[in-house]
């Protein structure tokens, strides 16, 4: 079963950045999102569970698939609101949460997206943003497993537990550090 195809109206994109709850609300705010789903994807065991993907045994990435519709935002600018979400240059991990499921991909759907992502991985390394080179893969899109429904809309549900799991992750800081106002300029 793959279920990364929706209505021919809209289009998919999955992003791994780490803990998942901190990657549905930069998303979901965004114009011309249908749906941001947490959920886990790239691993070897079929339905993970959430205990599964954090004892680091089933290969798989947590990360967010993202229901869009294309007449009102772009890929282009997904991949933008992406790289402004994560530390590109880490391999093992997120902020304070390590091990393989928090790393960073970008798995695309289509040979477009597949194109745009490369594009776009290649001008922000060569934007020299950051000192050390983007080790973010581009990855093919394999079956995108939902996460247990407590971890949906996680923001939205325990907004104090989520606020500060994410004021320790030490994500806003980082965002602040190497993105500043600029982080703002894909909200406009």
């Amino acid at each position: 079963m793959n279920n990364t195809k929706v209505n021919q109206a809209y289009e998919v994109a999955i992003f791994a950045g780490g803990c998942f709850w901190c990657m549905v609300s930069p998303f979901d705010i965004l114009d011309g999102i249908k749906e941001v789903k947490s959920g886990y994807i790239g691993g070897h065991k079929e339905n993970p569970t959430y205990k599964d993907v954090k004892s680091q045994t089933s290969g798989h990435y947590e990360a967010v698939k993202i229901v869009y519709d294309p007449s009102v935002i772009s890929y282009d600018k997904l991949l933008q609101a992406f790289w402004r979400q994560v530390d590109p240059t880490d391999e093992g991990g997120q902020f304070q949460d390590r091990g393989e499921s928090y790393r960073t991909a970008i798995f695309y759907t289509t040979e477009e997206q597949k194109q745009k992502a490369q594009a776009s991985k290649k001008q922000m390394d060569e934007s020299k943003r950051f000192a050390d080179p983007i080790v973010t893969p581009i990855l093919e899109a394999t079956t995108f497993y939902d996460a247990e429904e407590y971890h949906q809309d996680f923001y939205k549900k325990s907004p104090i537990e989520y606020k500060e799991d994410r004021k320790i992750s030490g994500r806003d800081e980082f965002i602040k550090k190497y993105w500043g106002e600029e982080y703002y300029d894909i909200y406009d």
